[in-house]
């Protein structure tokens, strides 16, 4: 028999315990109180970051610039409207959208949320995708993750990663990947409580009243996931219980709350729900699968693809510390996100990165990871891995030699390459830096940028590189 999907919020969140909420009386807001938490913001943010990375090694993102920016639209309203003794200046909400369709979000600590497509398409307004994500983000305001970790201290190795993945995909699906997950403190955290979906549920009435959406909407919401799971209400394995009357006590504290005028539907939510209906099934992400040739940073454009636009913000002068999980640690542009394919990690601003074939790719930014090596001597390995790079783009050419260069303490090299980007005809300036790991591997680091606009990016690049550190 077929498992019961996730409920939306409970499955992918570090949820955890929380003070009690104690509705008022009626017509009264109820009042929500955190949990006691000796940990500080910024390890919400280390280990959402961590955990967040993991994330996107396994699981199919959709990189189509216009739903993200989109949803990440609609998460700021509700992130700026979280009441003010649960804002923390230390997190970044952020917002990607999953390329699978079951409904389903989640929010890890610091705020690193993720949306279902599945979501988007089965919420009839932007008020009720706007509801699910505003649950979610309470847990994060909340510092439920954690609070849970702090009463787990017993446990100290965390492998998350096949529990979240399970989450997200659920059903059969979903069941294979938990039960095949050493869980460790996963097992703990993810066994949630009445109270906590609760809490969660009240708190981001708040949010949505803050923001201008009806909390009914989130009701209504769950209504729908009801009737696509059963009418035990939505469960993720058994483990996470519905409250219970969850459409009743969301709707008195609509009532409470008294919104005007609410926002409901939206021409930017028709518009992503016809964009996502127009575009082909959702595949199923293989976290193995290697691409030959070398990485493909840049790529031919098809019809259907999600072409990067090109017009980017310059790099910001802030940079922000990224783990590679066991491998690196470097720091990127704190205005410029992370996609993870394969074996390698693509950071870019919004506009410099799409998809073509089904591959990511990118007109700005810069691509880190490993490659197999082709031999034990630095330069020729370099060579080889030029020569992959090569394949896929046929207009690159040498514009000198090698220089040598340090990276991370190690014997490295680094070329700079020319190339004309087949995704917008302009000419384009390509560094490349290279080292042999212990491991017999190559890792690199590409830096793209078209001709125009290098000068801008040259000095975050050398930066980049110079902040390289592998374990």
């Amino acid at each position: 028999m077929r498992r019961r999907r996730s409920l939306v919020s409970n499955a992918l969140t570090f949820a955890m315990l929380v003070a009690v909420t104690v509705p008022g009386f009626a017509g009264e807001v109820t009042k929500v109180s955190a949990p006691k938490n000796p940990y500080t913001p910024d390890k919400d943010v280390q280990l959402g970051r961590q955990a967040a990375a993991e994330v996107e090694r396994k699981v199919p993102l959709l990189y189509d610039p216009e739903i993200e920016a989109y949803v990440s639209k609609v998460g700021r309203r509700l992130a700026e409207s979280i009441p003010p003794e649960f804002q923390h200046p230390q997190f970044q909400y952020s917002y990607k959208v999953v390329d699978v369709r079951d409904i389903n979000a989640f929010a890890l600590p610091g705020g690193f949320t993720f949306v279902n497509r599945g979501l988007i398409e089965a919420a009839a307004n932007e008020g009720e995708m706007a509801g699910v994500i505003a649950h979610e983000i309470s847990h994060v305001a909340l510092r439920h993750g954690t609070a849970q970790v702090a009463k787990q201290q017993s446990y100290q190795k965390w492998a998350l990663g096949g529990a979240i993945l399970g989450s997200i995909l659920g059903g059969g699906a979903g069941a294979a990947v938990y039960q095949g997950t050493q869980l460790g403190l996963g097992s703990v955290l993810l066994r949630y409580s009445r109270d906590y979906e609760k809490q969660a549920d009240i708190l981001g009435s708040h949010i949505m009243a803050n923001a201008g959406y009806d909390p009914r909407d989130l009701a209504n919401m769950f209504r729908t996931i009801e009737r696509q799971t059963g009418s035990g209400g939505p469960q993720w394995l058994s483990d996470h219980p519905n409250p219970g009357n969850r459409y009743d006590y969301i709707t008195r504290e609509a009532e409470a709350l008294a919104i005007k005028d609410p926002i409901r539907n939206t021409r930017e939510f028709d518009q992503a729900k016809a964009r996502l209906a127009s575009m082909k099934t959702t595949r199923r992400h293989d976290p193995n699968a290697r691409t030959g040739g070398g990485p493909d940073y840049d790529s031919r454009p098809n019809s259907g693809n999600n072409i990067p636009s090109g017009r980017v913000e310059t790099p910001s002068g802030r940079m922000r510390d990224y783990s590679g999980g066991n491998l690196f640690r470097l720091s990127v542009p704190d205005n410029w996100r992370e996609i993870s394919e394969g074996d390698s990690i693509t950071f870019a601003p919004e506009g410099g990165y799409g998809s073509v074939r089904g591959q990511s790719v990118f007109t700005h930014g810069a691509m880190v990871g490993v490659a197999q090596a082709q031999s034990r001597n630095l330069r020729q390995a370099t060579d080889a891995f030029l020569n992959g790079l090569a394949q896929g783009n046929r207009n690159i050419r040498k514009s000198g030699g090698y220089e040598n260069e340090n990276i991370a303490g190690r014997s490295g090299l680094s070329i700079i390459l020319s190339n004309v980007s087949a995704t917008t005809g302009r000419p384009e300036t390509v560094v490349v830096c290279t080292a042999l790991l212990r491991s017999g591997e190559l890792f690199y680091f590409i830096g793209v940028a078209p001709d125009s606009d290098y000068g801008a990016y040259q000095r975050t690049f050398q930066r980049m590189v110079q902040s390289i550190q592998l374990n």
